[in-house]
């Protein structure tokens, strides 16, 4: 359930929100699963120790974080992410219990301008089993939240092959080698019926 420390923040701000029922997920892939939503839509949210300062970092979560990217959007000499200790320490939290809301942590946050192609976003609630919808640019808004480049594209794509002897292209999915596509079957029937004659 969604603690009430949330529901308050957002009932305060006067923000228009949604709660969302579904079954116990622990990763934004399997609330989309869940769901039946694209990635695109779902904001992951990452907590990021930039020098000595700890900031909130919300992403599409089709997107990997870049923390070349981000160190230079957030101009800061050292990047890295935390723990699962450090994280329920810094923001006060149980595990799972991660929300994009950099205010009710007494955190910056940092959202990636990609997020902005889907209106609204599916984001954690501090809960498994609920989760909050809203328009991007209202939770931007609400949060004050400073925007940036810092994603990388994880997107794996099925590798498009044509074959030379054949009209018909083939969608085979390979993970680095491609695959000779094989020879069509119409050929071959061809060849057949020639024989015959």
């Amino acid at each position: 359930m969604i603690g009430a420390k949330v529901l308050n923040y957002l009932e305060g701000k006067k923000v228009k929100f949604e709660v969302i029922d579904h079954r116990k997920v622990f990763t934004a892939y399997d609330l989309a699963q869940t769901l039946k939503h694209d990635l695109k839509k779902i904001a992951k949210t990452l907590l990021v120790k930039a020098d000595s300062a700890y900031v909130l970092v919300v992403i599409p979560a089709y997107y990997r974080l870049d923390l070349k990217k981000l160190k230079k959007s957030l101009n800061a000499k050292k990047i890295e992410i935390p723990n699962e200790k450090v994280i329920i320490k810094v923001l006060k939290i149980k595990l799972g219990g991660i929300t994009p809301f950099g205010a009710l942590h007494k955190v910056e946050t940092w959202v990636d301008k990609s997020l902005l192609a889907a209106q609204d976003v599916i984001m954690n609630a501090g809960s498994f089993t609920q989760s909050l919808r809203m328009k991007a640019r209202d939770y931007i808004k609400l949060e004050e939240a400073r925007l940036g480049n810092f994603v990388e594209s994880a997107g794996y794509k099925p590798i498009k092959i044509k074959s030379k002897k054949s009209k018909s292209a083939s969608k085979v999915k390979v993970r680095g080698k491609k695959k000779k596509a094989v020879k069509s079957v119409n050929k071959k029937k061809k060849v057949i019926k020639k024989k015959k004659r």
